[in-house]
């Protein structure tokens, strides 16, 4: 394949993958009931008061993918030095990648292109282990508010609840010995006679000692809080009269069944609304605004990133080392 012939067929499939982007969420936007409460619920609402809240919520977004960008570089530390502003492109072009593929499977390949060919495949282990920590976090979260959830709203048998309580502090146990040990998956693969040639690659899961895990963790919990922050911000703006713990209790909730269901960013909006609807159900009867705080955050921390994201898909070169600005 000629250079010229890799640079046309490269700037076909990033014109593809922007065009598709754009006319997917144009599609979803436009008919979009839980988006139309959302605007229908502000008309109601000073109009200074709603540019503060949304600037203010906005504001967190960009936090939120700035400290994802900087532990995006911290992951690829030990496989290729990039800057702050090139792990910033990566991860917004990675979320545009995410927003039309199962399970934001999208948001690896968006990422990886922005490093050498060759470090590619270890690139796609390190976000593992990043997504990994997320992970942890939020099913250590989301367990303990299901705990404090069904003493507080669910009639259960005292001892079945303690039973509950003991198998959801194993459950958190797993997961955090898991990730602080990440190098026990890379013994398993190395044991696994099909799986041992591929050591060049997730090899890298040996080389995180538990000090950088714990970095690499804290950025995820500082992530964890500002998104929560999104959340609580609105809730408590809309629905003023939730007690602040139980709107934690509630997002902690949230965050746990939708990493728990497989998912589409672009149509995630749905997942979150009948799950926000469930568990709100049980300490507010106020629905609309429910499902309009739901899709006022998707649309903050989904599909705004997803269309900023689209420029940074030109700078992509597939068949080599990303363009340089």
């Amino acid at each position: 394949m000629t250079s010229q012939y890799k640079k046309i067929l490269s700037y076909f499939i990033k014109t593809a993958i922007v065009v598709f982007t754009f006319w997917i969420i144009y599609s979803k936007l436009s008919d979009n009931e839980n988006l139309s409460s959302f605007k229908t619920l502000l008309k109601q609402i000073p109009e200074s008061e709603i540019i503060l809240i949304l600037a203010t919520v906005i504001v967190l977004m960009f936090l939120n993918w700035g400290l994802e960008a900087l532990k995006w570089k911290r992951l690829l530390s030990g496989i290729e030095k990039i800057g702050v502003w090139r792990a910033i492109e990566s991860v917004f072009c990675g979320l545009t990648w995410a927003v039309f593929t199962p399970n934001r499977i999208g948001e690896y390949g968006g990422r990886v292109f922005f490093l050498s060919p060759k470090r590619r495949i270890v690139g796609v282990v390190a976000m593992a282990v990043g997504n990994i920590g997320q992970m942890v976090l939020t099913n250590v979260f989301g367990a303990i508010a299901i705990c404090i959830f069904i003493y507080k709203f669910v009639d259960i048998d005292y001892r079945l609840f303690y039973a509950l309580v003991i198998l959801s502090v194993m459950f958190c146990l797993f997961f955090i010995i898991f990730y602080f040990n990440i190098k026990w998956l890379n013994g398993i693969l190395v044991s696994m006679r099909f799986t041992r040639k591929y050591e060049r690659f997730y090899g890298i899961l040996a080389r995180y000692k538990k000090k950088e895990l714990l970095n690499i963790l804290l950025f995820c919990l500082a992530r964890y809080v500002v998104f929560s922050t999104q959340y609580f911000i609105l809730f408590y703006w809309l629905i003023p009269d939730l007690h602040y713990l139980n709107i934690l209790m509630m997002v902690s909730i949230l965050f746990f069944v939708q990493s728990t269901l497989p998912s589409l960013d672009l149509f995630d909006i749905g997942v979150r609304s009948v799950t926000a609807s469930y568990f709100f159900g049980y300490i507010t009867d106020q629905n609309i605004a429910v499902i309009a705080c739901t899709a006022g955050i998707w649309l903050i921390n989904i599909i705004i990133p997803a269309i900023l994201g689209t420029y940074f898909v030109f700078k992509l070169n597939f068949f080599g080392n990303i363009q340089r600005s």
